[in-house]
């Protein structure tokens, strides 16, 4: 059996996926209604957002490096039954989501100008952005307590929480953005500051349901809060920090120099700030299935492992990357397409910064297909295997010894223009395919996660 013929398999995948890839949307639209608002009410408010949102991405990816590390246990404890292990698992997810989030908020609360400074020249953007991060930055937390609970449950195939309560995020939302930002119905005109406010208090409000619905209505993972009081299992935990540091590490190189490629560009000029926020926030928005279909593959391949049905680990793994493909070029058409009319809402943007904008995305909407195909292989499929190791591995040769070089010579030595620039440091996506499939087909990926 080469490919996967049974319809439950794909019910299940395209159920998981676009479920998943709903909610996330939503999450990544909270970002983009910011960036469109502000956009309206002023560049540099804008612009300025934008550079915190770099770090909520990299908080993001750390903490759901956390989490994915202890999804691979929760997945194959729900494949074999084990409802204890769940419940330590999610114990451990929740402490170590929470200290990570924790410590990103200690950073920004003793030197905000200063982390921003690293990342843009123009002190206008810095200091919009600063007025936003003083707020902001209260949220790390609560969202690394609902990241945490929202991977647990769907590890274990309970997908429909995050989508729910994203809907009411993104609806309190925007509308407190309407109210604070321009000072509509009475409300005071705060700007950068509002959208702070309004984006902390939907925070607050998906956080509280999520812990509602998994402490007192769930039934699959039937956590309880005095199961937060539970001795950590030292044995499950050194499993954990084995199979889970090279996933949270793997995070943390990319969230870094993801912030160093926004560095790069944001030391280019002020229009490269700005077309690489329009453009990234886009991507961020239209790559959700891609990122939702690695989530799906993680789950699907460590469950079914954990069931003890591993002669379906190969079928999987086949069937997985066509629709990886699948997905990768219908992204790209869509962001092809669309581009042009995304830029209709950004009303007062400069002509040079919406020039560079359609620029980047017809790039994005070339690497899109790269990344649509090797990242949910490397994070869904071998990870989801048990092999947490390779992607850290992959992505310190790429980015750290590849990528960031060549483009921080081109920038600064070169002095090539920002779209060659751009270009550099998005190719290793199309690069990294081969890699994928040579060690996707390989199969050596399936691996033991407890000793």
């Amino acid at each position: 059996m080469k490919f996967m013929k049974d319809r439950s398999f794909y019910k299940l995948f395209f159920t998981l996926t676009f479920t998943i890839a709903l909610r996330n949307v939503i999450v990544f639209t909270v970002n983009l209604a910011d960036n469109i608002m502000l956009g309206s009410y002023a560049e540099s408010a804008m612009s300025g957002v934008a550079l915190v949102n770099q770090i909520q991405f990299l908080l993001q990816l750390l903490v759901t490096g956390v989490c994915e590390g202890a999804q691979i246990f929760i997945s194959r404890a729900w494949g074999a039954g084990d409802n204890a292990t769940i419940k330590k698992m999610v114990n451990m997810a929740l402490r170590c989501a929470v200290t990570v989030a924790s410590v990103v908020m200690l950073i920004v609360l003793i030197a905000p100008e200063g982390v921003l400074g690293l990342l843009a020249d123009s002190k206008e953007f810095v200091s919009e952005g600063a007025s936003y991060l003083r707020i902001i930055r209260f949220s790390y937390p609560i969202f690394a307590v609902t990241t945490a609970l929202i991977v647990a449950n769907n590890s274990v195939e309970n997908v429909r929480l995050g989508f729910i309560t994203s809907i009411g995020t993104l609806a309190v939302n925007m509308c407190l953005n309407y109210c604070l930002i321009f000072g509509n119905f009475g409300f005071p005109e705060m700007g950068a500051r509002g959208a702070a406010v309004a984006t902390l208090t939907a925070r607050c409000i998906e956080c509280i349901a999520v812990v509602i619905y998994t402490f007192r209505i769930d039934k699959k993972i039937s956590m309880k809060f005095r199961d937060l009081r539970a001795k950590i299992d030292m044995s499950l935990f050194r499993d954990y920090l084995r199979k889970g540091f090279p996933v949270f590490f793997s995070a943390l190189i990319w969230g870094v120099a993801m912030t160093i490629q926004l560095a790069i560009l944001g030391h280019m000029g002020d229009s490269a700030v700005t077309a690489n926020s329009i453009s990234n926030t886009l991507f961020q928005i239209i790559t959700v299935v891609t990122y939702a279909s690695a989530s799906c593959a993680a789950v699907m391949i460590s469950k079914v492992i954990g069931e003890g049905r591993e002669e379906l680990v190969k079928p999987y793994a086949r069937t997985f990357q066509l629709l990886f493909l699948c997905i990768g070029v219908i992204t790209a058409t869509l962001l092809f397409i669309f581009k042009d009319v995304i830029l209709l809402a950004y009303d007062d943007i400069s002509p040079e910064s919406r020039a560079m904008a359609l620029r980047f995305m017809s790039i994005l909407s070339v690497t899109v297909i790269g990344t649509s195909y090797q990242m949910p292989c490397h994070t869904g499929v071998v990870r989801g295997g048990g092999d947490t190791s390779f992607v850290f591995k992959v992505d310190s040769i790429f980015m750290w010894g590849i990528i960031l070089p060549s483009a921080l010579i081109s920038a600064f030595v070169l002095k090539w223009p920002p779209d060659v620039v751009f270009f550099i440091l998005k190719c290793d996506q199309l690069i990294k395919c081969v890699v994928a499939f040579i060690k996707v087909n390989s199969f050596n990926w399936v691996k033991k996660v407890k000793s």
